[in-house]
């Protein structure tokens, strides 16, 4: 899991670090129920030490080791630069759809921009690979492997497109 997914959570609103994971898991879905307890909690150490976090430990005295975790103005900066990275050459659609929630519950982009950015750059590689295709020899080994290339990018743009859909009836229903 990137950092930036825990740093994005924490845009929304501070939290502990159980609340983030319970977050996590239900943005995932069945996928969240592999996700290890400890990864949460590395992250937010890595955070705290790179300064895009801060740590507020909790008042009450049954909870003092209970920490509440703070973006800074460097974490609210890095958010806002991963919400508009494009990068799809081995897209991990969790993290893709961690992105989306994100967004969505910030308020710091919108999920529908963000999946037309990764169109437009998906389009991009498709007609690239295409335009290769077509400059190789039928049957070379250079084919094979830039039809899969194509076949891979159909399938992640079919997926954009439900997303899509997905996002604008969500939008609809606010």
């Amino acid at each position: 899991m990137r950092q930036e997914v825990v740093l994005a959570l924490l845009a929304k609103e501070p939290s502990h670090g159980y609340e983030l994971r319970g977050r996590l898991r239900r943005a995932l879905g069945p996928l969240g129920d592999a996700m290890n307890a400890g990864q949460v909690y590395v992250a937010l150490t890595r955070l705290e030490k790179a300064g895009l976090v801060t740590a507020e430990r909790a008042g009450a005295a049954d909870q003092q080791d209970r920490k509440t975790y703070v973006l800074t103005a460097d974490g609210h900066q890095r958010v806002s630069e991963w919400l508009s990275e494009v990068d799809w050459p081995r897209p991990d659609l969790a993290e893709f759809h961690l992105k989306l929630v994100a967004a969505a519950g910030t308020g710091l982009a919108d999920p529908i921009t963000i999946v037309d950015t990764q169109r437009r750059e998906l389009l991009r590689r498709l007609r690239e690979a295409e335009r290769a295709a077509m400059a190789e020899p039928d049957g070379s080994d250079a084919a094979l492997l830039l039809e899969g290339i194509a076949l891979r990018l159909q399938a992640d743009l079919r997926w954009l497109e439900e997303c899509e859909r997905s996002w604008s009836e969500r939008g609809s229903r606010s």
